[in-house]
């Protein structure tokens, strides 16, 4: 005799196929959950990764910037030490010059001119005295322009008056003169 089944089969088979089909479902979600993690974390390192070399060229630049400062310091105080030098050396140099103005003074100032007062700017002398006649002070002037150490007087002021000069009575007169004072290298000087 034929036999017939009247099982539903076709409805258990309908029921395997969403079982396998919601096993495969939630395996695709999982390794696709999987997926999306492990980008994530691939990413995630890289930019870890990119961050910390950033970080450490940000340290770089700071220990640069650092140094840097510290170059233009040691600039500052190197110009600083060269003007400090070449102030030494100068003040070296006309150290003597000092000497032979002094002892050119006493040369060029005739008898009968005394010296009052000089003062000294730079290489420009300005010299007061009291001299016993005009004349006096013109062979002061020749004098001074015919020095190796000083040159080109000028006569601000000459007042003859009444007051005696410090050798005696008579008429005295008082002058203001300017000079200027020839360094050994300069042209005039030797």
């Amino acid at each position: 005799m034929p036999r017939i089944n009247l099982l539903p089969w076709r409805e258990a088979e309908r029921k395997e196929r969403q079982k396998n089909f919601g096993i495969a479902a939630l395996a695709g979600v999982v390794v696709g959950l999987l997926v999306i993690w492990g980008v994530n974390t691939y990413l995630q390192g890289m930019i870890d990764y990119q961050n910390s070399r950033n970080q450490r060229l940000e340290q770089e630049i700071a220990t640069l910037d650092e140094q840097i400062k510290e170059i233009r310091n040691l600039r500052l105080k190197k110009e600083r030490l060269l003007l400090r030098m070449a102030a030494i050396e100068d003040l070296q140099r006309t150290r003597p010059e000092v000497v032979h103005l002094f002892d050119e003074l006493v040369k060029v100032v005739p008898e009968g001119v005394y010296l009052t007062e000089m003062t000294q700017t730079g290489k420009n002398l300005l010299i007061k005295g009291v001299a016993e006649s005009s004349t006096r002070v013109s062979a002061l002037m020749r004098n001074i322009d015919a020095s190796e150490w000083l040159a080109n007087p000028v006569l601000r002021v000459v007042e003859s008056g009444g007051r005696s000069s410090p050798a005696g009575p008579g008429r005295a007169a008082q002058f203001t003169l300017t000079a200027s004072q020839v360094s050994i290298g300069e042209p005039g000087g030797e």
